[in-house]
């Protein structure tokens, strides 16, 4: 039997296996929307998957309900790894939508079914007694040369269903995709690399999609992830998922004239960014104070440097402040305190409270200054920028 040149091409076409289970979708949690019930449906179906979907459209329950489903099929365990101070906040969630989880912080404290922990304790855990396990803010895996990443790869490769939830998957670039692929066990990073993407000119540590090639690509990341920004991206209803108006004060202070010139000079390098930085600190934490003073809201308050952070914790009356150094508890403490209002101003980095919590509480936020990454930017704003 002959067959054309165009099925020859199609029978070399990529595609994630589907090695979920088979469940009734009546077995789906209750409180699941409809785009949220078909995304998990669909997730476990394939067995390993993505969920890419934007702040607040309801990724810590549709990644509970995944494990819940698992868990429930096989008898089996689940591991879910969040980033630090939010493990709480999804066991609460889990609480409210009925889905039983337990925190855990080793091994012993490991039971049938939902467990929840950080991805800085992981290797408090024996992987392979887990066969589901989930990556909450998973673009934890975007650094190709991390050793979280790496971790994350190699104890869970034999892990029979994983999936991996992000709002910011690739927030560099698309070649980032592939760390996922890989912990999915789809494919291997330099194997996606080789198909779809081709080195950047002379520089070879970057690359872009092949323009050939760039439709087959997200044909080929659709098998195994689902992109969502809101509901109507599916064909939903944008009920309830319209954002209220955000507004963005920009604060200047001035600078004082670089050393042998006569007016500030334009900081170009990352060394010149940092000393331009050190030297306007003092008035950039006066502005903070005034402002945090002018109103007797909640402030969460973020910087970059710990000299930053100690300076607005003793410039602000009455705040919070949480570095990276702090007992992880006292860190999950402060966090829940300042969502229920019992905490009125929090001094901290993007890097630690800049992911996955809801502090939709809160209508006012200061960055002391603004880092280059703009994921942590964006990240940092949609933790009170809520539907």
């Amino acid at each position: 039997m002959t067959r054309s040149y165009s099925d020859f091409i199609k029978s070399k076409e990529i595609e994630a296996i589907e090695e979920g289970i088979d469940f009734d979708e009546s077995e789906l949690n209750k409180h699941l929307l409809p785009f949220q019930r078909d995304i998990v449906a669909w997730a476990l179906r394939k067995g390993r998957a993505a969920i890419f979907s934007d702040c607040g459209t309801g990724k810590t329950l549709m990644q509970l309900s995944f494990a819940d489903v698992i868990c429930k099929h096989t008898g089996g365990k689940a591991l879910v790894l969040c980033p630090l101070s939010v493990a709480e906040q999804t066991k609460k969630e889990g609480v409210k939508f009925g889905i039983a989880s337990r925190i855990c912080r080793e091994q012993s404290d490991v039971v049938d079914g939902i467990n929840i922990t950080n991805y800085e304790i992981l290797n408090h855990f024996d992987a392979t007694t887990f066969n589901c396990v989930v990556l909450d803010e998973s673009s934890i895996l975007k650094s190709f040369t991390s050793a979280t990443r790496n971790e994350l790869i190699d104890v869970f490769v034999r892990t029979p269903y994983k999936l991996c939830c992000s709002a910011t998957p690739a927030p560099n670039d698309f070649s980032e995709l592939g760390n996922t692929v890989e912990f999915l066990g789809i494919m291997s990073r330099t194997e996606m690399l080789a198909t779809y993407f081709i080195h950047d000119g002379s520089d070879t540590s970057k690359w872009r999609l092949k323009g050939y090639g760039e439709t087959k690509f997200w044909e080929f990341v659709a098998h195994w992830a689902v992109c969502v920004r809101n509901p109507s991206d599916l064909g939903y209803s944008n009920d309830g998922f319209e954002l209220p108006p955000l507004n963005l004060i920009e604060h200047i202070v001035a600078s004082p004239p670089t050393d042998g010139y006569l007016v500030p000079m334009r900081a170009e390098t990352l060394s010149e960014r940092r000393t331009a930085r050190k030297q306007s600190m003092g008035d950039r934490v006066d502005m903070t104070k005034d402002l945090v003073a002018s109103d007797a809201s909640q402030w969460l308050v973020w910087c970059d440097y710990n000299a930053e952070s100690a300076a607005l914790h003793a410039a602000i009356d009455g705040s919070v402040e949480v570095v990276g150094s702090d007992d992880p508890a006292f860190k999950a403490e402060s966090a829940i305190k300042f969502a229920s209002g019992d905490i009125q101003t929090i001094v901290s980095k993007p890097s630690i409270y800049g992911f996955g919590m809801n502090f939709q509480n809160c209508h006012h936020m200061i960055f002391c200054g603004i880092s280059d990454s703009y994921e942590q930017f964006y990240q940092a704003v949609r933790r009170c920028w809520r539907y």
